[in-house]
């Protein structure tokens, strides 16, 4: 697979609006972007920071993959995503032809109208992987 760039930092927050004021007024960040994902339950704000965007993730259901990880683990970085040049399906069999445990089987669709899919921490060192293409 060829990975060009880290697309987004995605980062769990309880509430978007109490997260705004560190991003825009401590680091300067502007949001350029916020909408709600219906399938994930996650309402998303996009900030960018030269060419990566950093994701606030806030759960919009207690039954959201969001909300879980936040009740286990606090508020915080959830995943990383990769842009991949080559297509996220042909990424996802890559990663099943070398036996990386995978959390989609085929890419779905996400915020920013981008195609992603996710590879499971387990095999990932511990870091939830999004790999992501336009």
């Amino acid at each position: 697979m060829k990975i060009s760039k880290i697309e987004h930092l995605g980062i769990a927050v309880q509430s978007i609006e109490e997260a705004l004021p560190y991003y825009e007024q401590v680091l300067g960040f502007e949001c350029y972007n916020i909408e709600t994902v219906e399938d994930q339950k996650v309402r998303t704000a996009f900030l960018r920071v030269g060419e990566t965007k950093i994701e606030l993730l806030e759960p919009t259901s207690p039954d959201s993959t969001i909300a879980k990880f936040i009740e286990t683990r606090g508020q915080g970085i959830h995943h990383i995503a990769y842009k991949v040049e080559d297509g996220v399906a042909n990424a996802l069999a890559e990663c099943d032809g070398k036996g990386i445990r995978t959390i989609d089987k085929t890419p779905r669709g996400g915020a920013e109208g981008l195609h992603i899919a996710f590879l499971h921490p387990k095999a990932t060192q511990g870091v939830l992987t999004e790999l992501c293409e336009e």
